[in-house]
């Protein structure tokens, strides 16, 4: 997979950064930190500018995001409490209460969130399908999109700019940082449904303790 992305890149230069970033933004398993760090090295052996690889990487970022985008938009919070308020709702203990509640956050911190998450490894991908179930205004996404992605493209091609042909060593360090980073989400995601569960588990079996109660004073 990385040989055919580095040859693509070779042979077509800013068309196949833009691409290969694209494609990454709606399929997160390839690895844009080989195709930046690549392409920073690129810049130095080859006629390419680093600032339109810049410009190359962020706008394939911004492509891809807007398509996750509107898959959220498809998935939207009514189809969600819809699915909520049936069976699937039950086995979740979920409540179309709890889809509101998460909308409200997401329109409190979702734009942080979207200009953060463009750090993190899958994350950055996939955090633009919230971003369109909770109708995030798409001028707000595509700004806090577009200066996250910069950062990110920016720091990973100046580094490939830098080191030059020991990029492949940078690769291995973002490797480490990238399953760092997804192991301690799954951890804190876990931690997450666990605390949720055992507040739903506790308010239920103290809703019935309340039911009983007054069941016996009859």
């Amino acid at each position: 997979m990385q040989e055919i992305m580095l040859s693509i890149m070779e042979q077509f230069g800013y068309l196949g950064v833009f691409l290969l970033i694209a494609v990454e933004n709606i399929f997160p398993p390839i690895p844009s930190e080989a195709v930046l760090l690549f392409g920073g090295f690129m810049t130095t052996y080859t006629g390419l500018n680093i600032v339109i690889m810049i410009i190359s990487a962020t706008l394939g970022s911004l492509v891809g995001a807007i398509v996750l985008y509107y898959v959220g938009r498809i998935l939207n919070k009514e189809r969600l409490k819809k699915l909520v308020s049936g069976k699937v709702g039950k086995i979740l203990r979920l409540k179309t209460e709890d889809i509101d509640k998460a909308d409200k956050w997401f329109d409190e911190k979702g734009n942080k969130t979207v200009f953060f998450c463009r750090f993190i490894p899958i994350v950055r991908s996939l955090i633009s399908i919230p971003a369109g179930m909770s109708e995030m205004s798409m001028g707000k996404f595509l700004m806090y999109t577009i200066s996250g992605s910069a950062v990110w493209n920016t720091v990973l091609l100046t580094i490939g700019n830098i080191v030059g042909e020991n990029w492949a060593n940078m690769l291995a360090i973002f490797d480490q940082y990238s399953h760092i980073t997804l192991t301690v989400l799954a951890i804190a995601f876990v931690i997450g449904c666990l605390l949720f569960y055992w507040k739903k588990t506790n308010k239920f079996i103290f809703k019935k303790k309340i039911y009983y109660l007054g069941d016996s004073t009859d």
